[in-house]
Formats: structure tokens, sequence, C-alpha cells
């Protein structure tokens, strides 16, 4: 009689994970918090003090994880605060507002200041991240594009969204995407998985594109001298040609970068004898 009795469904065990975010002040890494767990935008701007804690449940394929949140101050005066919390992280929330070029550049020295807080046995390869584009909804004021955000996540194996905490747009499937991705880490040993790495391009061209983006003038964009040969402008051009054309290269922004490198050829050409 047993035999014929429906299997009981196993209950997956409840997960406790640590997310913190990261990021200048006022770029809205509390207001994207609020928005999630509280479905609501707070139009004022208040400081966060050090740390802002909070809990909050959410599920995730049919189990419970529980979170604990610390939203950390991004002014410089609380480094004394925050930076006892960068241990024993699984995911972290990494948000700079479009329209401020300094908060998406400081990037890189957020995620210097947590590897120094993390020591010499500490591994970022094993934590969750995601970068927030936010404030897309302010349109006149961007000045960092899609493109660009997404070549310097994607380049680090990061998640990328494009999100608003006013209006909630990417908010809820950012947070859902995240918290997978962390799921899988902790059933994977707590590491990140190679899938979740996997870009499809290489350092080479994503550190090209980003040159090419900040090149002040034609021949600083072709990687040659000024005064240089027409056969020196057409090797240069060719090498990037190859690199960059948009069926062979998917890094985001490969396709502005490879008519920016023909618009350069071009010009250079015209004046060069």
């Amino acid at each position: 009689m047993e035999a014929n009795l429906p299997k009981r469904k196993e209950t997956r065990k409840s997960l406790r994970i640590k997310v913190i975010s990261m990021g200048n002040a006022e770029v809205g890494k509390s207001c994207i918090i609020k928005r999630y767990c509280e479905k609501r935008f707070v139009p004022k701007y208040l400081a966060t003090i050090g740390i802002d804690y909070g809990v909050t449940k959410v599920q995730i394929r049919d189990r419970e994880i529980k979170v604990n949140i610390f939203d950390m101050a991004g002014h410089p005066f609380f480094y004394e605060v925050r930076n006892e919390f960068y241990k024993d992280t699984q995911g972290v929330v990494l948000v700079y507002d479009v329209g401020q070029k300094e908060s998406f550049d400081a990037l890189d020295a957020w995620m210097a200041e947590m590897k120094q807080e993390l020591g010499p046995h500490g591994n970022m390869e094993n934590i969750v991240f995601v970068v927030c584009a936010n404030k897309i909804d302010c349109t006149k004021h961007r000045c960092v594009d899609e493109s660009e955000g997404r070549l310097w996540a994607e380049s680090r194996g990061f998640l990328y969204f494009e999100t608003s905490a006013q209006t909630g747009e990417g908010i809820n499937e950012m947070f859902q995407t995240f918290y997978s991705a962390i799921v899988e880490l902790c059933d994977n040993g707590g590491k990140r998985p190679t899938s979740s790495m996997s870009v499809g391009f290489t350092k080479e061209q994503a550190d090209t594109i980003r040159r090419i983006r900040n090149s002040k003038d034609s021949w600083d964009m072709l990687g040659v001298k000024p005064g240089a040969t027409r056969d020196e402008v057409n090797k240069a051009y060719r090498k990037l040609a190859v690199l960059l054309h948009p069926d062979k290269c998917v890094a985001p922004g490969s396709e502005d970068a490879f008519k920016a490198v023909v618009n350069a050829r071009t010009a250079l050409l015209k004046n060069i004898k």
C-alpha cells in the first residue's frame, strides 16, 4: 500500500545571505533598496549615516531566502565605519548615477577598497556583483551610455542592469536575477559558477574599446604617432578592424568603436600624401 502513496515533496533548506551596497553618495543606493523592499520611492535625499541595515525574505525557485542587507554610506567620511562590513559577503550591489560620470569612474576605487579590506585571503571571484546604472529616468542629464557601463561590468563577469529607483524600472528584474545568481553560488560550494563569468569577448577587445572611447584625436584612436605614413595608418587600421569588426566582436560598444576607427582612418588619409 505504501508504494502507491504519493512521495512527499522535499522542502529545500532556507538560505541566509549577506548583501552590501557600494557606490558614491547620492547615486541612489538606498532608494533602490527601498523601492524593492518597500515598493516606494523617497524623493527627498537623506544621506545614509554609516550603515543602514535591513532584513527581507524572498522566494527564489520555491526556496526561502533571508537577505541581510547592509546599505553602506558612500561618503569618504564613513570609510572607518563601512570597512568592517565587507567580509563574509555573498553579493554586492554596485551603483552609479548615469548622469554623474565621476560616480561611474569611481567604481574601480570602490572595487579596490573592498579588495583591500578583504585582505590577501579574500576572494572577490566568489562574490556575485551586480552593477546598477541608476537614474535612467533622467535622460536629459545622461552622460554614461549603456554600452560603456555594460562593457565595464561584463568584462569583469558582473551582472548589469539599467535601473530607476523613481519609476521602478529594472529594479525587480535586477534583484531576482541577482538573488538567483547568489543561490547558484551557494549551491556551488561558494564559488561563482563558470557560466556567469563567460563574457564572449576578450580583455584586449574591451581595453581597446575603452581606449578608443577616451582617445583625444584620430592619431590617438588608431594608436599611431602624428606624422605616420599611409602604410602605418592602414596597418594600424587593419589590426583594429580585425579586432573590433561587429561580425566578430560582441563586446558592448564594439560597433561604435569600429565606426570611429573607420572615420579616423578616412580623416587621416585625406591629409597624408
